[in-house]
């Protein structure tokens, strides 16, 4: 009989837990592919659920598009650009929305081209050209930035706007020159493609003048302030997720194949690992602990935003910006 009572406690108090469990709605800035394993591992592995939330991953539509589904309150947070958050912040100061993790320390921001298109190392190559750009890239959101910094004339180069599913392609056809995009996702999808390796140029912003910030998980404020525990919980979880795909690459994609099983294992592996060594695991991430930001890089950052994105003269403070108070202690998120 004390036996039965104990079983009948026992799922009675697994009921009352997972009644109380905290439900958030997350949503990526893309599809299902490599670099969100972080985020698969966190809620297969039950990181998630061990900080007590009912946790769903939804695809995004781009990396500023994530943005007003988490102001709006549809989503309680979300993975978008930093840079875009600020330029929305500048323009709606009482916008709900706030970043709590860095995840692209450096961005992948950069224009794509092709060799037998007359690309070349040098951004002056892309002069006499023609672009394809989706609009709502975070990359091309950039360019004004890039452009001044190279000292391009603009005025020789045409600027194509093209969906995100034909951007690749219109470059591999030479409908374009060169495209804007994520370094990890638009090299790999031109390989997938059929173009070789050395005919792909990879004119990296980060690596011509522009030194700022990426993707960041953001958090809508009022969900924030009504559940402090909650975000960080889910910030803990997936500072896990985040250092053991960095550990082992090739162990983390299978947690993407389980939600998107027409991935090819070997691309999204590649895919994940460009991410990782170019944007995730920086020397600066490596020296401070994954997650954080260096407040007068991200205030440096804006003047850049003022050429590429019209921010004003006074833009947000990078501590409205950014907020670190729910991130883990440093040590427990430092890069081994």
């Amino acid at each position: 009989m004390r036996r039965i009572l104990g079983m009948a406690a026992a799922i009675a108090m697994s009921a009352t837990s997972a009644l109380a469990a905290t439900d958030i709605k997350f949503t990526l800035d893309w599809k299902f592919e490599g670099p969100a394993a972080p985020f698969f591992i966190a809620l297969d592995k039950g990181y998630f659920a061990d900080e007590g939330l009912n946790v769903t991953i939804d695809t995004g539509a781009g990396s500023r598009e994530s943005i007003p589904r988490v102001a709006t309150g549809t989503y309680q947070m979300g993975f978008g650009d930093i840079n875009a958050l600020i330029k929305l912040m500048d323009e709606q100061p009482d916008l709900g929305v706030k970043a709590v993790m860095m995840a692209y320390e450096r961005p992948p921001f950069a224009v794509i081209g092709r060799k037998s298109l007359g690309i070349t190392d040098d951004p002056k190559s892309l002069e006499g050209k023609k672009l394809g750009a989706p609009p709502p890239d975070a990359a091309f959101g950039q360019w004004p930035a890039f452009a001044q910094e190279a000292g391009l004339d603009t005025s020789t180069i045409t600027i194509e706007n093209v969906g995100f599913p034909v951007r690749e392609p219109m470059l591999a056809q030479g409908k374009v020159d060169a495209i804007f995009g994520y370094s990890f996702s638009s090299v790999l999808n031109l390989k997938a493609q059929g173009i070789a390796d050395d005919e792909i140029v990879t004119l990296l912003m980060a690596e011509n003048g522009l030194d700022m910030y990426g993707n960041v998980v953001m958090v809508n404020t009022a969900f924030a302030e009504e559940n402090p525990d909650a975000v960080k919980g889910f910030i803990k979880a997936l500072v896990k997720g985040y250092l053991e795909a960095i550990a082992d690459p090739a162990a983390a994609i299978p947690f993407v194949l389980e939600h998107n099983e027409v991935l090819d294992k070997d691309l999204e592996t590649a895919r994940l690992e460009m991410a990782i060594d170019g944007s995730i695991a920086t020397p600066a991430a490596k020296a401070n602990g994954f997650g954080g930001v260096d407040m007068d890089k991200l205030a440096k950052s804006m003047d850049f935003l003022k050429i590429s994105m019209g921010v004003s003269d006074t833009p947000p403070a990078p501590e409205k910006v950014f907020d670190p108070s729910y991130l883990p202690p440093a040590e427990e998120r430092m890069i081994k």
